[in-house]
């Protein structure tokens, strides 16, 4: 494969897979229908009762009690915390989103750290958290890194993986200056990233258990230790927070696929299958056990069609969410306002703006 120095360079430092690539490329060259491949193959039924509980309502007794077991976890040194920051930087015109000022003067990340630095003091305990950062964020999220680690909140990066677009017929695909397109191929990522950079068996030797998971465009998916107090109560190895569906929610929702309750995403669903029959969406913010993830996982990678400089180009990603079909999960379901803001674009971030900057004030993560 000829390849010019800085691709090559992006390629070996960030796991570039060739013979996965040269896999896919072939089942693209035999006019293989990997699109229908993404469906599901197998019954599909709505979760039984106790596989989705909600979190216990703020001001109880219930919820008093699953926040002070959590905030004595972290206390413990038993809670981290991953933030997702990957994928490609392109919605905030090539500024990478986790740095996009969004309230107070603070990006994405910072609020997120403030967050988390928060809880750590409240606690009185030191809580690490990991950074999954790829090939276009890993430079610009680094300095954020090496500016805001401290003792009380340790912040290491761990890239997630590479790979390089293909056109649909299974060449390699080049933009419109001929040059080769990679990509980050996804959130599932996640445990392999952390694997790869040491960081769960540095979180289990100092004696850590529990990682909470989170997007760093879901400012509202704070590290509360009631969630962490409803994981270790309901004693899963991943619990998967739900909200109710809105109009226009598009992804996954918790079913049973099988006979295992897992997270599924919505383009797998068949078009027989009446998605909704699902009442809740995934928030794709979790509470694992560090130990349940300390392998790797078969996770699939799905056929995605893009747009690239106008023309179609394919690449291959795989889904955190995933996780859920090779572990018991907890489906918690939990209040939107409180625990999903998600921001994807600009648009996004103008109408949110308003209900971004008082929860952010609310919770003490801008002045």
């Amino acid at each position: 494969m000829q390849l010019d120095p800085g691709t090559r360079e992006v390629l070996e430092r960030f796991g570039f897979d060739l013979a996965r690539l040269t896999a896919s490329a072939a089942a693209l060259a035999r006019g293989d229908d990997l699109r229908a491949a993404n469906y599901t193959r197998g019954v599909l039924e709505p979760l039984r009762p106790r596989e989705l509980l909600p979190l216990a309502a703020s001001g109880g007794q219930m919820r008093s009690g699953l926040y002070d077991n959590g905030l004595k976890a972290i206390q413990k040194g038993w809670v981290g915390a991953v933030i997702l920051a990957g994928g490609m930087a392109t919605r905030f015109g090539g500024v990478v989103k986790a740095k996009q000022v969004v309230a107070g003067g603070r990006s994405f990340l910072e609020c997120k750290l403030a967050d988390l630095e928060n809880v750590a003091r409240a606690a009185g305990a030191p809580i690490p958290v990991w950074i999954m950062t790829s090939f276009a964020t890993d430079a610009a999220i680094r300095e954020v890194a090496a500016a805001r680690s401290s003792e009380l909140v340790p912040i290491t990066c761990a890239p997630q993986f590479v790979s390089l677009r293909l056109t649909p017929e299974g060449e390699l695909f080049r933009d419109a200056a001929g040059a080769l397109s990679p990509y980050a191929p996804g959130h599932g990522d996640l445990t392999f990233a952390l694997l790869r950079a040491g960081a769960i068996a540095k979180f289990r030797g100092a004696g850590g258990r529990h990682l909470f998971v989170s997007n760093v465009d879901n400012l509202a998916a704070t590290l509360d230790p009631a969630v962490i107090g409803a994981h270790m109560f309901y004693g899963k190895p991943m619990t998967a927070e739900q909200v109710r569906k809105a109009p226009g929610d598009q992804g996954g929702g918790p079913t049973r696929l099988d006979g295992k309750a897992q997270i599924v995403e919505g383009f797998r669903f068949p078009p027989s299958f009446d998605q909704s029959q699902i009442e809740v969406f995934n928030t794709n913010t979790f509470t694992v056990d560090a130990r349940a993830i300390d392998r790797d996982f078969p996770l699939p990678y799905y056929y995605v069609e893009k747009q690239v400089d106008g023309r179609p180009a394919v690449q291959f990603e795989r889904l955190v969410g995933e996780l859920s079909a090779h572990m018991p999960v907890q489906f918690l379901e939990v209040e939107r306002a409180e625990r999903f803001l998600p921001v994807k674009d600009p648009e996004d971030l103008g109408a949110r703006r308003p209900a971004l900057e008082a929860l952010l004030k609310a919770r003490q993560m801008i002045g």
